[in-house]
């Protein structure tokens, strides 16, 4: 028993001693063929093989990194802030603490082939950072530029050389740094203070909505100046550190400025010759150009780097010369910046982490310097910032939102840092202390921002600049004026005030409704006036007819965690006068006599609803017409269109949670249209042509197209089932208006429940879910059905035109709230759908009916049905998702037109 013991002992003991070795152990030899086959370790790091822990190492970061990134960012925090708390949880603040961790994961031999993928990630991030700033912004708005860009930089700068003497007394011997004088010292920590993130701003302003604002735009122009002369001094530091004499970092100081004058004056013309005479502003980079773009990154970077400037300055110009023309810059962005922060940048940040060593704040004099850095690093941007922006004569609550903003130090901050901390300037100390200064100032600054510089002040500020309230909100227009101006709007429901959420593939639907509302009289009553209208306005020139109608054309593009995406709107002029759908809608409702303006705005997915109920209530709408998506998703991406599924196309939960945020929240009346081929715009799917039976010369995919004919009969039919309630009334408004146009007939069912019929259902749409958007948007609005909706319906039956009366025709329908559904569809499949060669038919119906019956939905099972029902109602969802040969109009009443 004994020896059975000592010998289970023995195998232990040599067990556990291979594994441990195996684990920190550093192989120069070539690697066992069988891997862990043959005992090999998985992350044991092999000389001849370093990749293989280099992927444990690379994954571990970045699923650490994202998984901090997805709770930071709920609280509006940027990336960076997950990168540089993940780096310090796997440093020696946190995990490395565990005996074997680091030796385990990070052994000392793996650490430069870790290095270099960072520093490799670094280069091309200093690269795209000079593409993303635009010289032209800065030179545009010069003025404000310099003067809160020198004040944000200057009084930092001087706070910094002055707390630079206690660090550089206390710590400067701490550890393993080099012996310099205070002078360069100074240099260095004045630069850090003064230096802000330039590529945070510009995702914390696009987040918060804020880069056409004056405080964005401010920004945007100082912190370009700032970022450039920011490297620029870092530059001048690193060279003096790096060259111990005098005289050799003047060398080093005139071959830099020289290598900037050859890039400028000889490599960028030759450079932009290139680009032009391939087509790679025009039409996008070419595989060719993008080759040649990063070997001038990797040859700038590494001509500074054999001079004595660190590699990220030489990257850093290469970007700064490239074009931002034909949007060559972004398109390089787009091509390159997701293997740089999804891969390389987080290995960077996790090595500053690996640097950072929170246990070295250990007494009253450390942490009494890093809230004197802390104050340092705010009262500087914040003080010189705030009153260079009040000089140029902005509000104090402006002002001190630039200051806060300018304050932003980011992953720029710990670049400066990490280069300082590998040029041994700063101890590990002192890096430790800039690090916990780098995240107080960046998580700061977005909930700092959102309490001085809020939406609604945002929206008083700049109706008191237009003059139309005073300081206190009070509207300056006379109360005569505007006391009658609402009593006619109440008088005439009709819609002055349209806001049209533009997207891509409902354009034609979108252009056809445009049309009819514009329109009214678009059909002359006989060939002679027809004739004499021409000749009148040929003698009297151009006679513009005034409509009643005006238009508001509502872009958005995504705002993704990409750079790209920021950029699109920074760069260049207004996205609105550039982007082609907005020009489209634009041209089109100019051409049908109709007031039209348009604008894009930036905004996150899950933001789309709250975008479009904003712009509502700035444009003071009174109705928002939605389209819903082809696809069933709030993305736009026509590069390869495709034919979405009945299912695909009313079961995507994006789309359907915008629908429902958006009726949930609205402000005034808004209609979601589902198209069907509304104004003749959808082909007939005919699918691929089939392989003749006889020999021919015509290949499969050589099939010709046959020219569609122009529509000749243009007229429009709809249906409207009238059951009662808000919703229908203010649909019923909706059909009248457009039946004014002479292309328009209308065909009313007015569904009259029986007296007394109090059928019990199982499940009622006022009930479908007691938590849905429409539950809470029935407690504002009664949408029962009362003795008013009968009595409206007569009342406007008799009331109507002679033109307009032989177009719109009523029948009474007895029905019970079971069978309502049932017999209205069996109605619209009889009356329209029965022209295949008019513009194409709509059926308009009210989203809310709470007694009609709808779908359960079991625990265990989510149906599309059900999810459509509680987005657009019963309704709704049997027009849209049946067999009729029509588009939907779905409208729910929160306005005008509610009695």
């Amino acid at each position: 028993m004994a020896t059975v013991t000592t010998t289970a002992t023995t195998t232990l003991l040599s067990t556990v001693t291979k594994a441990s070795t195996a684990a920190a152990a550093t192989t120069t030899g070539l690697s066992p063929q069988g891997g862990v086959l043959e005992g090999v370790m998985p992350n044991t790091f092999l000389t001849s093989n370093p990749i293989q822990l280099f992927i444990i190492q690379a994954g571990i970061i970045i699923v650490l990194c994202r998984l901090l990134h997805y709770p930071l960012s709920l609280l509006g925090q940027p990336r960076v802030i997950a990168e540089v708390i993940g780096g310090i949880l796997l440093g020696p603040s946190v995990l490395a603490r565990i005996p074997g961790f680091q030796q385990a994961i990070f052994p000392t031999a793996s650490m430069p082939v870790l290095n270099n993928a960072a520093n490799l990630g670094l280069v091309l991030f200093l690269f795209l950072i000079g593409l993303e700033v635009d010289i032209r912004m800065f030179t545009s708005n010069w003025r404000v530029a310099l003067s809160v860009g020198l004040a944000g930089m200057l009084l930092p700068f001087g706070l910094g050389c002055a707390i630079a003497w206690g660090l550089y007394h206390q710590f400067h011997n701490d550890g393993n740094t080099v012996d310099i004088n205070f002078g360069v010292y100074a240099l260095f920590i004045g630069t850090a203070l003064a230096i802000t993130a330039f590529p945070v701003l510009c995702r914390i302003l696009s987040e918060l909505d804020m880069l056409g604002s004056p405080v964005g735009v401010t920004v945007l122009a100082a912190g370009v100046g700032n970022d450039v002369v920011g490297w620029i001094l870092l530059a001048l530091c690193v060279a003096l550190v790096n060259n111990g004499s005098g005289l050799t970092a003047l060398w080093v100081l005139l071959v830099a400025v020289g290598w900037v004058l050859f890039l400028v004056f000889a490599v960028k013309p030759v450079f932009h010759w290139a680009l032009r005479r391939t087509g790679g502003i025009q039409n996008g980079p070419s595989q060719g150009m993008i080759s040649v773009t990063i070997l001038l990154v990797l040859t700038s970077a590494w001509f500074t780097s054999i001079i004595g400037v660190h590699a990220i300055f030489g990257a850093f110009l290469v970007g700064l010369i490239c074009p931002h023309d034909g949007g060559f810059a972004i398109h390089v962005t787009e091509k390159i910046e997701d293997l740089v922060s999804v891969l390389l940048l987080p290995l960077y940040f996790a090595l500053s982490g690996l640097s950072t060593d929170l246990g070295l704040l250990n007494d009253g004099i450390t942490w009494g310097y890093v809230v004197g850095v802390i104050v340092c690093a705010f009262a500087g941007k914040i003080i010189g910032g705030t009153l260079a922006a009040k000089a140029m004569k902005l509000v104090w609550r402006e002002s001190f939102s630039i200051g806060v903003l300018m304050s932003c130090k980011g992953l720029v901050e710990l670049i400066v840092l990490n280069i300082g901390l590998q040029a041994r300037i700063l101890s590990q100390r002192t890096f430790t202390i800039f690090v916990v200064m780098a995240l107080v100032t960046t998580v700061s600054t977005t909930p700092l921002t959102k309490l001085l510089y809020p939406p609604w002040y945002r929206k008083k500020l700049e109706q008191w600049k237009r003059g139309e309230i005073d300081w206190d909100g009070k509207p300056l227009q006379p109360e005569s004026s505007s006391q009658s101006e609402s009593l006619g709007q109440i008088q005439d429901t009709r819609i002055r005030r349209l806001l049209v959420y533009l997207r891509l593939d409902s354009l034609p639907s979108l252009f056809t409704f445009i049309s009819l509302l514009g329109d009214e009289n678009v059909i002359p009553k006989s060939g002679e006036a027809l004739d004499h209208s021409i000749e009148e306005s040929t003698n009297k020139g151009p006679i513009i007819r005034k409509r009643p109608l005006e238009v508001h054309g509502l872009r958005i593009v995504e705002l993704t965690e990409r750079t790209s995406s920021v950029m699109k709107v920074t760069e260049g002029d207004d996205l609105s006068r550039r982007d082609p759908v907005v020009n489209a809608f634009r041209t089109f409702s100019q051409l049908h006599d109709v007031a039209v303006s348009g604008n894009v705005v930036l905004a996150p997915e899950d933001s789309y609803a709250q975008t479009v109920i904003a712009q509502a209530s700035n444009q003071e709408s009174d109705f928002v017409l939605i389209p819903w998506s082809e696809v069933g998703s709030t993305k736009e991406d026509q590069s390869i269109p495709f034919k979405a599924s009945l299912e695909d196309r009313f079961s995507g939960k994006a789309h359907l949670d915008f629908i429902q945020t958006t009726l949930a929240k609205a402000i005034c009346n808004t209609g979601i249209f589902i198209g069907k081929g509304f104004g003749g715009a959808a082909p007939t799917d005919k699918g691929r042509p089939g392989l003749p039976r006889t020999i021919s010369n015509v290949s499969m995919r050589s099939h010709r197209e046959t020219a569609l004919l122009p529509i000749a009969d243009k007229s429009h039919k709809i249906f409207f089932p009238y059951l009662g309630g808000a919703d229908d009334r203010v649909a019923l408004r909706f059909i009248l208006q457009l039946a004014k146009n002479p292309l328009i007939t209308v065909a009313i069912a007015h569904l009259n429940c029986a007296e007394g019929d109090d059928e019990i259902v199982a499940v009622s749409e006022g009930n479908l879910d007691h938590i849905s958007p429409s539950s809470l948007s029935k407690n504002a609005i009664n949408t029962e059905i009362t003795a008013q909706d009968t009595s409206l319906l007569a009342n406007l039956q008799s009331s109507l035109s002679p033109e307009i009366a032989d177009r719109v025709t009523v029948t009474e329908v007895l029905v019970t709230a079971s069978s309502a559904v049932g017999q209205a569809t069996e109605l619209a499949r009889e009356i329209i759908g029965k022209n295949s060669r008019n513009a194409g038919d709509i059926v308009i119906v009210g989203r809310r009916h709470p007694k009609l019956p709808a779908l359960l939905r079991t625990a265990d099972q989510s149906n599309t049905e059900y999810d459509m029902q509680k987005t657009v109602g019963v309704f709704g969802q049997v027009m849209a998702m049946g067999d009729l040969k029509a588009s939907v109009l779905v409208i729910q009443a929160a306005g005008s037109g509610l009695n």
